[in-house]
């Protein structure tokens, strides 16, 4: 089933609330900061975002998850600049965020993974930061969401790997229970990791 299949009905798949993991580090963006978000799906953490007075930039590719994450910054009162792109063809812009958010982005293989994270790269401007939360590998045991190939699962070594000479300002592997709509719910195993880039 298509991502776009997934985020057809009515309901929220991962529902309207950010990932326990945005709320957390919030604090770490000044109000007015620019962050991009990577495959936002249906708006939940662009839209708690945006209500913090960020001016967030968030890009999907699935026509039915962008609808109904507008909707869900109209109810909500906040301005998004939502963008219909697919990160294997995105033309990345160039230092012009203050921050990138990487949040359950696990579709990709490890090959599609470091093109992600080197475009995600490109978008940051020096000193900006970039956050990245999702299932560590083994998650697949836990049968609470995400993608049964492991090879998509991240290790915190795997993310140190990916961005070498980035200053760590956050890192854990750790479990804890999701409710997040139907798509996310029960213990999960999870990885959080903040850089910066230099």
């Amino acid at each position: 089933m298509s991502w776009n299949e997934r985020f057809s009905g009515p309901d929220f798949l991962f529902g309207t609330e950010p990932a326990d993991f945005v709320r957390r580090q919030a604090w770490r963006l000044a109000p007015g900061a620019r962050v991009l978000s990577l495959a936002e799906g249906e708006g939940r953490n662009a839209v708690y975002l945006a209500g913090q007075g960020l001016r967030v930039t968030a890009f999907e590719s699935s026509p039915n998850a962008l609808a109904k994450a507008r909707d869900l910054a109209q109810a909500r009162g906040v301005s998004v600049d939502w963008r219909a792109a697919d990160l294997a063809s995105v033309d990345w812009p160039e230092a012009q965020f203050d921050a990138v958010l990487a949040c359950f982005i696990q579709f990709a293989d490890p090959a599609f993974r470091a093109r992600i994270f080197d475009g995600a790269a490109r978008a940051l401007r020096a000193g900006g930061l970039m956050l990245i939360h999702g299932f560590a590998t083994r998650q697949p045991g836990y049968g609470s969401g995400g993608p049964g190939n492991v090879a998509h699962l991240y290790t915190l070594d795997l993310l140190r790997e990916a961005f070498p000479g980035w200053p760590i300002l956050h890192q854990a592997d750790y479990d804890a229970i999701l409710d997040e709509g139907v798509g996310h719910a029960g213990r999960a195993a999870l990885v959080d990791f903040i850089a910066s880039k230099p």
